[in-house]
């Protein structure tokens, strides 16, 4: 795998593995040894080309602190790359074993309401312990030393999704940790912070740094501004991990590219990966369905475009299950065809690899039932005859390693916005970021539109149309690029509730939405937010029966035109629905949440106007259409959702096939087909 210069602007260390780099996590320290020869083998059968070692090995590395027992993992690598599998080696800094916390009881994380957890499972650590930190820098240096030139290692697997379990502490070390992060941002000016914090609100005034505390459990809600910087402390704190590793790892092999495994799904939202990705050789991601999502392809989609973004080009999936999960109420299998489908909208979304929790499915342990490559039916079961079959359709992707995705749509995102929004105190407390983003995302991946994430800060030159769904928060530079963006020709459509507040959680004053009346051309005087249940009937530019819920506010023309309103209510023949020409562009303003028919609607309106053009000239209900570009070829994917097949329009050859497509490919009931086309 070939990646392009890290975001830092640094070459960034290349993946030597062939083609599209496929397999899972390995933990052959739950086998007996004589296991492992028929593991490698049927590796082989499946196609595997690399799998994630040593995981959640700290306890048999390294027994007793400072003696380590490498002998496992130099017969393990060694029997890896007798078999042509590379390592994607880790450092098992997830899991510390049992002695060290009997050492040092005080690396233990202190809950928001004072409960002291105790070890016994993953992540039970405090981020900001020293003991911690120091152990964790130990075993990483040892592996680095030992394994730094090993030919069976292709990559280094630092630590394990940070921030899934212990994404904040909140004992007295993690306090000291925070002044000190609070310090440096604020210029050790406690005025300056008093300030940002608003602190003058319930007497809060601080007059000594050591006043200043995480944002324990009280009586009331917390100070918004406290809690957004806690957020993002916490999030560089973990950060702060992961290059103390790397930099381990690098120094001993800086041409072995490290990574670790982001979240970017619908249950995690702990760490700003756009400060994260600019630190990581190559992005890599877990993703997993919910069970309860009827359109779960739309969230896979979405994942994989964002984290595309974040990544500035391919990417590698880490974690995904080959069928039911272990750790939500209800854990479905995964239908007929649906693990393919899911790992080759992956590769469509720009993962250049695939890979699975786990190898071998665990016959003990706190995920004993989740699914596995090699599931505990062994290999006289459906999923790894599809395990089997996906390795061969990898395969014959391999050309599509490298190759990107050309957008003419981008929509805003980021997290401090997300963390401000869903904070306590707001006008309604139904809002949730990723369903508002979702909500807009949904009717362009059915339309097949293309669509890239981006910072408010971003260069949007190289598009069309920018969307921000949910952008509660957005700093005076942000607010500027994209206003500008409008000016200079431009479409912005902008949601409710957004450019509300700036990066200090402090309201913009003079009327809402904020940041955005000007380009906009709106000014709302006061939020009307609905219950749960209560509908609104819109008349206007948007199918007959129209509805909205969750929002409303009292919308006043201050230059733009009213494309829809509300057509009962208390707010009756009040906008709902803005647009404005704005200098040589066109600003949209969706004041409520439309039902999805009227957003899919306006949304179709909102991109014709805008010029963007959608992969397939005529999409086809149910089919997922996306193509991935290189220098040499286009690779159009075709992914059968609905079950029904389809006949696309198409030139050129289907690699999973081989066949030759003139005019038309054939997308099988519930299959795939990707179109090398002709130029």
């Amino acid at each position: 795998m070939t990646l392009p210069e890290s975001l830092n602007g640094s070459a960034a260390p290349t993946l030597r593995v062939p083609g599209i780099a496929y397999g899972g996590d390995y933990n052959p320290e739950q086998w007996p040894e004589e296991v492992w020869a028929e593991d490698v083998a049927l590796m082989v059968e499946a196609g595997v080309t690399m799998v994630s070692v040593g995981i959640f090995s700290w306890a048999l590395l390294e027994p007793a602190e400072g003696e380590f027992d490498f002998s496992r993992t130099d017969r393990l690598l060694e029997l890896l790359h007798e078999h042509g599998i590379a390592a994607d080696l880790a450092t098992p800094t997830a899991a510390p074993p049992a002695w060290f916390f009997v050492q040092h009881p005080e690396a233990l994380p202190l809950d928001r309401d004072g409960r002291s957890l105790s070890y016994g499972s993953r992540q039970t650590f405090c981020p900001s312990s020293p003991a911690y930190r120091t152990a964790a820098l130990r075993i990483a240096r040892a592996l680095a030393e030992r394994y730094a030139d090993h030919p069976a290692v292709a990559m280094w697997h630092i630590h394990n999704e940070y921030g899934c379990h212990n994404a904040a502490c909140y004992c007295d070390t993690s306090a000291e940790a925070f002044r000190s992060w609070l310090k440096a941002k604020y210029g050790d000016d406690l005025a300056v912070l008093n300030d940002a914090w608003g602190t003058a609100f319930w007497s809060q005034w601080y007059y000594d740094w050591n006043q200043i505390l995480p944002p324990r459990a009280t009586g009331a809600d917390p100070n918004p501004a406290h809690l957004l910087d806690w957020r993002r402390f916490c999030s560089d704190e973990l950060l702060s991990l992961y290059t103390a590793e790397r930099d381990v790892l690098r120094a001993a092999a800086p041409s072995t590219p490290a990574t670790t495994n982001f979240m970017v799904n619908f249950s995690i939202d702990a760490l700003d990966y756009w400060r994260w990705a600019p630190e990581l050789d190559i992005v890599s991601n877990d993703h997993y369905l919910q069970s309860t999502d009827p359109e779960s392809q739309i969230d896979l989609a979405l994942s994989g475009d964002l984290v595309r973004s974040i990544a500035g080009g391919p990417w590698l999936l880490m974690e995904h299950s080959t069928g039911a999960v272990n750790w939500q109420p209800v854990n479905r299998a995964k239908t007929a065809g649906e693990m393919r489908r899911n790992a080759l909208a992956h590769v469509a979304h720009g993962a250049d690899g695939i890979a699975y929790f786990q190898w071998r499915a665990a016959k003990a342990g706190a995920e004993q039932w989740h699914s596995a490559m090699l599931p505990h039916a062994g290999t006289d079961s459906q999923i790894w005859r599809d395990v089997v079959q996906l390795g061969a359709d990898l395969k014959a992707l391999a050309e599509v390693r490298g190759s990107t995705t050309a957008a003419q749509v981008a929509v805003v995102w980021d997290w401090n916005a997300r963390w401000a929004m869903e904070q306590p105190s707001q006008p309604s407390s139904e809002l949730r970021f990723l369903d508002l983003v979702r909500d807009w995302y949904g009717p362009l991946w059915q339309a097949g539109v293309a669509v890239d994430f981006v910072r408010p800060d971003t260069d949007l030159s190289p598009y069309r149309l920018v969307l921000a769904p949910s952008l509660y928060l957005v700093d005076d530079a942000g607010a500027t690029n994209l206003t500008g963006f409008a000016e200079r020709g431009g479409t912005l459509a902008v949601g409710f509730h957004s450019g509300m507040v700036d990066a200090n959680c402090h309201v913009r004053l003079g009327g809402y939405p904020g940041a955005f009346r000007d380009v906009l051309g709106v000014r709302t005087d006061e939020l009307f937010p609905l219950l749960p249940g209560q509908t609104l009937h819109l008349t206007g530019a948007v199918p007959a029966g129209a509805t909205a819920t969750l929002w409303s506010e009292r919308v006043r023309l201050a230059g733009a035109e009213a494309v829809v309103s509300y057509e009962d209510g208390p707010l009756r023949g009040v906008p709902a629905v803005t647009r404005h020409p704005f200098g040589a562009g066109t600003a949209w303003y969706l004041a409520t949440r439309p039902d999805p028919a009227a957003l899919a609607a306006l949304l179709n309106r909102i991109c014709d106007e805008a010029g963007v053009q959608p992969v397939l000239a005529t999409p086809l209900e149910g089919v997922e259409a996306v193509r991935r570009t290189s220098p040499y070829a286009d690779y159009l994917f075709l992914i059968d959702h609905g079950g029904s097949g389809a006949e696309v329009p198409a030139n050129g050859v289907d690699l999973l096939t081989g066949k030759d497509v003139t005019g038309w490919v054939t997308v099988p009931a519930g299959g795939v087909a990707v179109v090398r086309e002709a130029r």
